[in-house]
């Protein structure tokens, strides 16, 4: 059974890894708005938690289809798209229950997923306790307001918690400053940042074996702070949108996996952003968001079978 279910998940993983490298190539076009960026990474990650999808003609993974790839359908209707797996590995002569070409195969697959099962559940064991030391860290704050709280033990402000999150400031933080602050951080509040970012952690533990899982969980968080920045500066004029930027240099800090840090990562990438920001145009805002629903469609699509 371990077996079976890894062979699906080394499918689903594959699929993923060429959508999310089509995101790192959109990402390095600057004129596409950060919150769209961060919107495409969407796509990857239903990849890697549903195995099946609907086939389309310009699905991208039609590109490859021909040689490296193809549907395993289970569902197909007269007039109707079908539906069905991406096999990628093709090491299967049959589907329902899998049965390998060869003996061999089976047994390299059967133990592949004994030991995908036993890594898994030590980096979710692990993920768990640095969740539970994070919130050790800050369990003497002080209350300020609302559910906003002072502690000594933190370098740089950040929103702590998954379910009941609370932002939290260093101490000696100036008026200027809380106001940046907070509202760059009750953005990751509202967009329930933190449950998602719980939510990519654990899908990356899902796929530990696949690299690309790691290194778009980097990006992912890059671009959920680029993003946040970008509505923050909505808000802001010319002048405040420099002072946003000296606040974020002042709190440049590293930061941990369940914390929405308000000076990390990449801050000097970030401060670029923020100085070089322009508002979008109506007509540009609905263009974007057009093209990011498309792409986000054209990912999670199969190729025709």
């Amino acid at each position: 059974m371990a077996g079976e279910v890894f062979y699906w998940l080394l499918n689903m993983s594959i699929a993923r890894s060429l959508a999310g490298l089509v995101i790192l190539l959109l990402r390095r076009i600057k004129r596409i708005p950060r919150f769209c960026v961060y919107c495409l990474w969407l796509a990857p990650f239903i990849r890697l938690w549903l195995p099946l999808s609907i086939a389309g003609k310009y699905s991208l993974m039609s590109l490859v289809s021909q040689f490296a790839t193809k549907t395993v359908v289970i569902y197909e209707a007269s007039g109707l798209p079908s539906v069905g797996f991406t096999n990628s590995i093709m090491a299967a002569e049959d589907y329902f229950p899998i049965v390998y070409k060869t003996n061999v195969l089976e047994s390299v697959f059967n133990i592949s997923g004994f030991v995908w099962i036993v890594v898994f559940c030590a980096l979710i064991i692990t993920a768990a306790l640095l969740y539970y030391f994070t919130k050790s860290e800050v369990k003497n704050a002080v209350h300020m307001s609302g559910n906003v709280y002072r502690c000594g033990s933190v370098t740089s402000p950040a929103v702590y918690g998954i379910f009941r999150p609370k932002i939290i400031v260093p101490e000696n933080v100036s008026e200027e400053s809380l106001k940046h602050i907070l509202l760059h951080e009750n953005v990751h509040l509202k967009r329930k940042d933190n449950l998602l970012r719980c939510a990519a952690i654990v899908t990356a533990c899902l796929h530990w074996f696949n690299p690309f899982a790691w290194l778009f969980l980097k990006y992912v968080f890059e671009d959920m702070e680029l993003a946040c920045d970008a509505k923050v500066l909505k808000s802001l004029s010319g002048e405040e949108k420099k002072s946003y930027a000296l606040t974020l240099l002042n709190f440049a800090s590293k930061k941990t996996l369940y914390v929405s840090a308000f000076g990390a990562p990449r801050t000097r990438v970030r401060i670029e952003n923020i100085l070089s920001y322009r508002k979008l145009t109506i007509v540009s805002g609905i263009f974007f968001f057009a093209l990011t629903a498309a792409v986000i469609i054209l990912l999670l699509l199969n190729a025709q079978s």
